[in-house]
């Protein structure tokens, strides 16, 4: 009796004690794992993928948070190669096919190139527009009858139904060299091109063409199967040093991973002034608190109190929450245990003359941090980072917290942001990959059967893709073009819309949790330095067992100070609050 698998957790509550480092390295993460798969699924996901981190070279690379970029480049340039190899040989065959069957396979060149247009036509919105669905129902099922008209003529003159069958077809020909109507199944009626050389003889052969681009189509789903049977595959996926992705690709494509991996990771952030925090995911009640900074008269003494401070008092804080509870009888999961902290620097990529000038060196970074935590810049930010990976990095929960002290004044800004899990069908892609590989011998041939009718369509529209990306790259002149920030996240694009009930608890408590440990914290820096704590209290109002609001106090219910109690809200924002500031 086998048992269902359950990623990184023991079968039995006395199993083995966990391993300490609960993440994997970010280039053998579940979620760049998923990318990968998702290139081979998704033809448009490739390309955008391409497009961003293969065409535009002057693009700086967003943060990849939890994932590898450049292995998911890697496996979108492998994807694109196969299936432009597999078009080039579909098309091969019916250039060659017609004119050896005499034009009787021109027949099927109509409707295969109406079906392989409908994936096109339909787009690949998750929701595709009303008149896109219409026009793709046509294409579909006008291909569908052209298609079954031309198989029954081919059978039918296959097995003699034609001019030089073997049946009453070859005695009804007239003097003038035409053939009758009711011996010839009325094709010359139906004006058809091929009508002439409608041999019994071209129709087989006609047959054995179509298995061959048929056995073409299907060796090419099969590939895709293999490669998440072999490099794709859970087991196997972590060994990227022998991932065949990685090699091969040429000068460019090391130059740009070269490149990529110097920039994803890096704490220093080269951002787009429309998109700045791009690569982090989608905002979620972002905030702004100011409060004034009112001296204690209880105490004595004052400290100086700057932003350098405070932030020294509230990361203590976060670090805690990484240690599990002292009464746990059972090895503890979760995944606060992996939160990470670190202190990162945006910078606007403006003024750059080339990629390659900025710098990601320690000391670079180090001076960069040192001016930009204490000056509260318009452009250089710095921020601590606080972020949780969770579902194996397929959902990340990233919190920047800015802090800044000017004019007597304490700006507080806290900016959450969620990445969703990664879409449904890249998720489904080991499932129907396994399918492909271990179905039954005629499921294959069915298969095989259905992918033919719009092989002509899919590889005429993949060839042209692929022209069209080979113009842009030989004259676009991305390489000589100046520096630009990131227009968008691969890790983005794979995003869902929406979040299961489990995961949007588990992005709610890792919330609240950080949030309330950086209000404490900053609390705490004011009460230390000697400075009146009441009004900033005021203005974070705990709600549902640690969750924050800012001026959201009407009609809720809120608790002032250590030993208080709860109380209605007035009817009005408090005094000196700035109010959300949501983006």
């Amino acid at each position: 009796m086998s048992t269902a698998y359950v990623p990184q957790q023991p079968h039995h509550p006395d199993g083995p004690a966990p391993p300490e480092v609960l993440s994997v390295p970010s280039h053998a993460s579940e979620a760049t794992r998923l990318l990968c798969g998702g290139v081979y699924v998704d033809p448009d996901y490739r390309d955008r993928v391409i497009d961003e981190l293969y065409l535009h070279e002057q693009r700086i690379v967003a943060p990849s948070l939890g994932f590898d970029a450049a292995r998911v480049l890697a496996h979108a340039l492998r994807a694109r190669r196969q299936e432009l190899l597999w078009s080039a040989g579909v098309i091969g065959l019916w250039t060659v096919g017609i004119p050896v069957t005499g034009g009787l396979l021109a027949g099927l060149l109509l409707p295969s190139l109406l079906l392989g247009l409908v994936p096109w036509v339909g787009g690949g919105a998750q929701q595709p527009l009303p008149h896109r669905l219409l026009a793709a129902s046509v294409l579909r099922w006008a291909g569908r009858f052209l298609l079954a008209v031309y198989a029954v003529l081919v059978v039918a003159i296959a097995f003699g139904a034609g001019p030089g069958g073997s049946g009453s077809s070859s005695d009804s020909y007239e003097s003038s060299g035409s053939y009758d109507t009711g011996g010839s199944g009325g094709l010359d009626d139906l004006g058809l091109p091929f009508t002439g050389a409608a041999e019994p003889w071209r129709a087989w052969l006609t047959i054995g063409v179509v298995a061959l681009i048929a056995w073409c189509a299907a060796a090419q789903r099969d590939g895709f199967a293999r490669a998440f049977g072999a490099e794709l595959s859970p087991q196997r996926f972590p060994d990227a040093a022998n991932d065949p992705a990685e090699r091969g690709e040429g000068k460019r494509f090391a130059r740009l991973t070269r490149r990529i991996r110097r920039e994803q990771h890096a704490p220093l952030i080269m951002y787009d002034e429309e998109r700045p925090f791009c690569g982090a995911g989608a905002a979620h009640d972002t905030w702004v608190l100011a409060v004034e900074l009112r001296p204690d008269e209880e105490q004595r003494y004052r400290q100086p109190l700057g932003n350098r401070v405070i932030l020294d008092r509230v990361r203590p804080l976060i670090e805690q929450l990484r240690e599990p509870s002292e009464h746990a009888g059972t090895p503890v999961r979760d995944r606060l245990r992996g939160l990470e902290i670190d202190e990162c620097v945006f910078l606007p990529v403006e003024g750059l003359t080339d990629r390659d000038q900025a710098s990601y060196t320690p000391e670079v970074f180090e001076r960069h941090l040192l001016r930009a935590v204490e000056e509260g810049g318009e452009k250089r930010r710095h921020f601590l980072r606080i972020r949780v990976g969770a579902w194996e990095e397929e959902l990340g929960v990233t919190v920047y917290v800015r802090v800044h002290t000017q004019g007597r004044m304490l700006m507080l800004e806290i900016a959450p942001h969620v990445m969703p899990p990664v879409r449904q069908e890249f998720k489904r892609a080991d499932h129907v990959a396994h399918g492909v590989r271990t179905g039954p011998v005629l499921d294959k041939i069915v298969s095989a059967a259905t992918l033919m009718p719009g092989s002509a369509g899919r590889a005429l529209v993949s060839l042209f893709r692929g022209a069209v990306f080979a113009w842009r790259l030989l004259t676009g002149g991305h390489g000589s073009a100046l520096p630009e920030g990131p227009a968008l996240s691969v890790r983005e694009l794979a995003a869902m819309d929406t979040k299961s009930t489990f995961q949007e608890m588990d992005v709610a408590r890792y919330l609240r949790s950080i949030q309330d440990r950086v209000g404490h914290g900053v609390r705490l820096a004011l009460a230390e330095a000697g400075y009146e704590t009441g009004e900033f209290v005021q203005k974070i109002v705990n709600i549902s067992n640690g969750a924050v609001s800012i001026n959201r106090v009407e009609g809720s219910t809120f608790a002032i100070g250590e030993n208080s109690s709860a109380t209605n809200g007035g009817p009005g924002p408090q005094k000196g609050a700035s109010g959300n500031d949501g983006t």
